[in-house]
């Protein structure tokens, strides 16, 4: 049974951090093929816009609210005490939990440099941590027969969980179209790699709590960010604001899953 509410036209789940990582902890214990989704503000109006990417995300096991505005939401939908949960703090919490439950993981995405400087990084923190493997797949599409390549090797690896640094949507796009063919719990990780590796600095926790971690990654790559900011937030913000003033009545529901 699933929790939760529309946010713009996206199911997003309300649950607590405990929760979240115990309903992955349990799908990866069997090794089953799932799909996790970190939705933020990005994420749901791109769901609003774009029927293809709505359809992806309505196939996720469980949509995290990892945006500040996509929690704030699910508050005022009646989940009051609903947390952010982001992407790059799950990862690092996970990873200390399947070091603890012998669980194995793989990171998928990213560069090469981000990858080894990352392994460098959980190597010093999780020593005892399986990892599976990882790779840097090409930016460009892959053929079918690379895919496969692909497929098999986070198979045979015996990974549980599968970590996917790809961005936004393309991640998400990917892990859809492999869900029931990698037999692992596969999360849409963002800029997690690159955090925690340290090629990309991450927003200051009281930028973080207040919402405006959004803020700082702008500041910090704004060719890349600028327009993409411009046009989410402000559809948005108008969408939310639309709602409120005509006095929508809450949407939350559970639905079976």
């Amino acid at each position: 049974m699933r929790r939760g509410a529309h946010v713009l036209d996206s199911h997003i789940d309300a649950v607590s951090w405990d929760e979240a990582i115990s309903r992955i902890a349990g799908w990866a214990t069997h090794r089953q093929s799932r799909f996790v989704a970190l939705c933020n503000v990005h994420s749901v109006v791109t769901a609003s816009r774009e029927a293809g990417f709505h359809k992806v995300i309505a196939q996720a096991d469980l949509a995290l609210p990892d945006g500040a505005p996509v929690a704030w939401a699910l508050r005022r939908e009646g989940f009051a005490g609903q947390q952010r949960i982001n992407g790059p703090d799950l990862m690092w919490r996970y990873l200390g939990v399947a070091e603890q439950m012998g669980q194995s993981v793989f990171f998928y995405g990213s560069s090469n440099d981000t990858l080894d400087r990352l392994m460098v990084r959980i190597k010093a923190a999780f020593p005892k941590l399986k990892i599976a493997g990882l790779e840097s797949p090409p930016f460009r599409e892959l053929t079918p027969e690379e895919d496969q390549a692909y497929i098999d090797q986070i198979n045979q690896s015996g990974a549980h969980v599968v970590f996917v640094g790809l961005g936004c949507p393309k991640q998400e796009a990917w892990i859809a179209s492999h869900r029931g063919r990698i037999k692992a719990v596969m999360l849409g990780v963002g800029a997690a790699f690159d955090y925690h590796a340290g090629t990309i600095e991450r927003a200051p926790q009281w930028m973080q709590k207040a919402g405006l971690e959004w803020l700082h990654r702008l500041a910090s790559e704004p060719r890349r960010l600028a327009r993409r900011y411009a046009v989410t937030n402000s559809v948005f913000i108008y969408r939310m604001a639309k709602s409120m003033l005509l006095g929508q009545a809450p949407s939350q529901h559970e639905e079976m899953h």
